[in-house]
């Protein structure tokens, strides 16, 4: 398989892979309702532990990491089946530049779904997938601060921001300390940070006002440091 043709099949498969409306499939078999019309609206995982209940939530949001990582490790697969061609540069190989080109499209799916009018959610568990798949460590310590703020504030829009934009600067300091970090993977990550905090631009406005929802029961080390 040429690069072009690789490239082309990992960008449709993970668009079709990101494109799965869990949450929306989820509502409708099991609930008989769409997700959308509930909560703040949103297909996603945060949305359905919101809804739906928290076993709902969990196999949404492990599903859409699922979609993320098989996008970006089909991608790599992809990458690792064209061999040596000049069209990849020893600074960008194929599988490293196939992966997150799987992974991003799993995440453009996500947020734009072609199987519900391209409406879907914000693309956070997505993303973790693609990242997981690629970056694990740099990808737990972004979970560490997931966990963090989300232990202390009880706001997953929060936290899912404040991981995002964790995410690139665990990368650079990996990259620095010597790990095999990519150019790629580095700029796709600086770039994908923002891209996050960007679908959540309605939830920090809310934020900003104090108007954002919180899972009282989720912050935990709050309480704790409250006594």
């Amino acid at each position: 398989m040429n690069a072009l043709a690789a490239l082309a099949l990992t960008l449709a498969a993970g668009y079709l892979l990101g494109s799965i409306p869990t949450s929306i499939l989820v509502g409708r078999i099991f609930f008989h309702t769409d997700i959308r019309s509930h909560g703040s609206g949103n297909a996603g995982g945060t949305n359905t532990f919101r809804v739906f209940g928290w076993k709902a939530g969990l196999f949404v949001s492990l599903f859409d990491v699922a979609k993320g990582a098989a996008a970006a490790l089909l991608g790599a697969y992809l990458g690792r089946s064209i061999g040596a061609e000049p069209a990849f540069p020893a600074w960008a190989p194929a599988p490293e530049v196939l992966g997150l080109s799987g992974g991003i499209a799993a995440v453009a799916g996500h947020v734009w779904t072609v199987f519900a009018r391209f409406r879907g959610g914000k693309g956070v568990a997505c993303a973790g997938g693609l990242l997981v798949a690629l970056a694990p460590l740099p990808f737990l310590a972004a979970a560490a601060v997931f966990a963090l703020l989300l232990g202390g504030f009880g706001i997953v829009s929060l936290a899912s921001v404040g991981a995002a934009l964790a995410f690139p600067v665990a990368l650079t300091v990996a990259k620095l300390a010597g790990a095999g970090v990519g150019m790629p993977l580095l700029a796709a990550a600086w770039l994908l940070g923002p891209f996050i905090a960007w679908t959540h631009r309605t939830n920090l406005a809310r934020l900003a006002k104090g108007e954002e929802k919180r899972f009282e029961r989720l912050r935990v080390i709050g309480r704790l440091l409250e006594k």
